[in-house]
């Protein structure tokens, strides 16, 4: 398989997590665990609100992704998010999560896929940044 397929085969993997979890897990409320969870770990009445928020955050980030523009930011961003969100929900709210304190190494595996696609995959960005130094 050619290495740019391999590319864009990742690249529409990380953009439909976020596209599902955003859309169909969060705007559609398909799996009320997730508000439940922001529910609880900042303890509030407006989980809902929030949760369609996040929702849509997440459908632009998946287009974000999608679009290729300024791919290594993005990819330091979806990182920091789920590594973040992961640790705190870990902490506040682990008996919510789907696998317990294994979503930690989902998270972890998540982070790694994403850093190769931006970092490793994406020799054109890679090349820009070395001219520029």
């Amino acid at each position: 398989m050619k290495r740019s397929t391999l590319h864009k085969i990742i690249t529409i993997i990380l953009a439909s997590v976020w596209l599902i979890n955003g859309l169909y897990c969060k705007i559609l409320n398909q799996v009320p665990r997730h508000e439940t969870i922001v529910a609880h770990v900042l303890n509030t009445g407006h989980s809902r609100l929030l949760i369609l928020i996040i929702g849509v955050l997440e459908v632009c980030l998946a287009i974000w992704i999608l679009t290729g523009y300024k791919q290594k930011l993005n990819a330091i961003f979806q990182i920091t998010i789920v590594i973040s969100m992961n640790i705190i929900e870990f902490i506040a709210a682990q008996d919510l999560l789907l696998w317990k304190k294994l979503n930690i190494i989902f998270a972890l595996l998540f982070a790694v896929l994403v850093y190769v696609s931006a970092f490793h995959f994406n020799k054109k960005e890679n090349n820009n940044y070395a001219t520029k130094a």
